[in-house]
């Protein structure tokens, strides 16, 4: 899975929600680590992309973000999600489709986030 694109900053009640996802799901690394403090906090990476985590319940009732990962290879990213991840996929969005606007894309939803896999 490559991805090219990413516009963040995710706020959670409970980071862990998140690391499961971007870290065992979609395969980021954990590149900058202030998950043991008071106020959790992590950047993670892949592919020169980052996103910075953060553990703030007030923040997280308050924004419940949706963006999107742009791919080359939406096939292999949505086989890997699909045959390991199946819980992430949104229920409205969990097959790959060609809509309109003309980007291919399938979606991921967790307890916080919505994430759109697209390749245009």
């Amino acid at each position: 899975m490559k991805f090219t694109k990413i516009v963040p900053n995710v706020f959670y009640k409970d980071i862990n929600d998140d690391l499961k996802l971007f870290v065992n799901c979609l395969e980021f690394t954990i590149e900058h680590n202030e998950l043991g403090t008071a106020k959790p906090f992590c950047v993670i990476e892949k592919n020169g992309l980052r996103i910075s985590l953060f553990e703030n319940a007030k923040l997280a009732q308050e924004h419940n973000p949706e963006f999107r990962l742009v791919t080359d290879d939406i096939e292999a990213a949505y086989q890997k999600i699909a045959s390991t991840y199946l819980e992430f996929l949104h229920p409205n969005l969990n097959k790959i489709t060609l809509p309109p606007w003309g980007a291919k894309e399938f979606a991921l939803i967790d307890k916080q986030l919505g994430l759109i896999i697209q390749q245009w």
